[in-house]
Parts: structure tokens; sequence; C-alpha cells
């Protein structure tokens, strides 16, 4: 099932080759969650969903508690009336200042699917900035929203470091890393999902921990551009790299052929 947000470098299309690379196991957890592809497609026992965004986090603990009800308040914000750009900018000046959870909720949901791009961006002052995508008819997913509710009516969803997720998890977890990935180019870096950024402190952040919970018997799987700096940092694990083709700039017709990797910590590959 595809997830009910856009998410541009989002692993829907990935599903298979890097379910060959899950093993087994108990608990599946993500602490890069994003639109939870991964997750939406395996068949663990539990879940543990964590994502930086408090924002995403929100909408899907507002979706896990309150199901058909919260998605039929979704609906309301999905018509001709509602996709123009003088909605658009409205909704987005309502999402910067509400503090209601349930209805920051509904107006990301609303932001994702009429933005440019289905990106989830901010501004140095943690404002929702990204400009009106002018879709002649953005999809309301209800058919994806409702699947999202009956598979994580169990799951845990958290907004925490990456590595304090990690350091949780107990043999029988499957750890699954999709972390913002090291920049092909100087021009490309994309830092502005959430506050803080993830640079290269953080990319060797995220190997030293995937390597020291791998020791404890508990298989990490990390996808990541195969560069240098990275292929350096997973020193020890199983890698298998790929082309996949993406969108590396804004310009729609620079998708070119990419080189990706799983690496993969704990198991033989």
């Amino acid at each position: 099932m595809r997830p009910f947000l856009k998410w541009p470098g989002g692993k829907y299309r990935l599903v298979p080759r890097i379910k060959e690379k899950l093993p087994p196991g108990k608990s599946l957890i993500e602490p890069f969650a994003g639109s939870c592809a991964v997750s939406l497609n395996t068949e663990y026992e539990n879940y543990l969903i964590n994502d930086i965004n408090e924002d995403l986090i929100n909408l899907y603990k507002t979706l896990q508690a309150k199901g058909d009800k919260f998605i039929r308040r979704c609906r309301l914000y999905f018509t001709a009336q509602k996709n123009t750009p003088e909605k658009f900018k409205k909704f987005r000046k309502e999402f910067n200042k509400t503090k209601d959870i349930e209805k920051k909720s509904v107006l990301l949901l609303y932001l994702n699917r009429h933005g440019y791009n289905g990106l989830i961006r901010y501004n140095s002052q943690g404002e929702f900035n990204v400009p009106f995508g002018r879709y002649k008819k953005p999809y309301f997913p209800e058919e994806e929203m409702k699947f999202f509710y009956e598979k994580f009516k169990k799951a845990k969803f958290t907004c925490e470091d990456f590595e304090k997720i990690m350091m949780k998890a107990k043999p029988g977890d499957i750890i699954y890393c999709d972390p913002p990935y090291i920049p092909l180019t100087s021009t490309s870096n994309f830092t502005s999902y959430s506050s803080g950024g993830f640079g290269i402190g953080e990319q060797e952040r995220l190997a030293r921990a995937a390597a020291k919970v791998a020791a404890k018997g508990i298989p990490v799987i990390i996808s990541n551009h195969m560069t240098d700096p990275i292929i350096q940092l997973y020193t020890g694990a199983y890698i298998e790299d790929f082309p996949v083709q993406r969108f590396i700039s804004c310009n729609g017709a620079n998708r070119n052929a990419v080189t990706e990797i799983l690496a993969v910590f704990g198991q033989g590959g």
C-alpha cells in the first residue's frame, strides 16, 4: 500500500529490495519514519515509528486515535474551492500559527497534497514555507489513510533523536534507517525538513550507533547515497548498490540515475 503522504525520495518503489534485507523478527523500528512506506508494507508484530518532525508524528498519532472521524475532517479540505493559491496561503498561515494539534494535522495533509512536489519544509523560524503546487485536482488518499489506521492501531509513535530510539532496541528487533541523505552536490544539500539539519556529524553518529547496536545482535539496515564518505563510514557493513531514478535538483528536467546503497549491519546480507 502506498503511503497517504506524498514523499519525495520515499521508499515505496524500493520496498521489495529493502524487504529482502529485513530478517524475521518481532518488531520493526524506524528511527526516520518519513512516510512509513517500509513499515506499511511489512508484517511485524510490533512497530516503533519515530521521526524528528513533530508535526508529522502528531499527524500519525491523530489518525491513529481518531480514524474515520479524522479522515472525514481532512476530506473537507479537498475541494476545488480550496485548491487556489489564496486558500493555500491562508491555510499555510493557519498551520504556522495554530497550537491545535488536530487542526494542524489536517492542514499538514492539505499542504502536503496541495503544495509543490509534496515537500514538507520549514524556514529558519520553523515556519512551513512550501509554495502552492498548482495541481488540477489533488488526490485525497482516503483508502491509504484507512489502511494506515488499521495497520498501526497498536504502533508506538515517537518524536525523539534517532540514536536514543536505536539504543532502546532489544534482541528480536529489526532497525531500518532512511536518514536524510548525504548530498551528491554542493547545491543539493537539503536540511530544512526539520530544525537542526543532518550533516556529516549526524551521518557519523548514525554509523557508530548502527555498529554498536549490531554488536548486540540487532540487525540494522540503512539507506543512503553511494558516496566515498558514506562507504568509509559504513566499513564493516554488507553494502549493496543499485541505480535509482531521482530528481537531484528543483529542475524537473534534471531526473538522473543516482546510485543508492543498502548497508546491512549485523548480518551477512
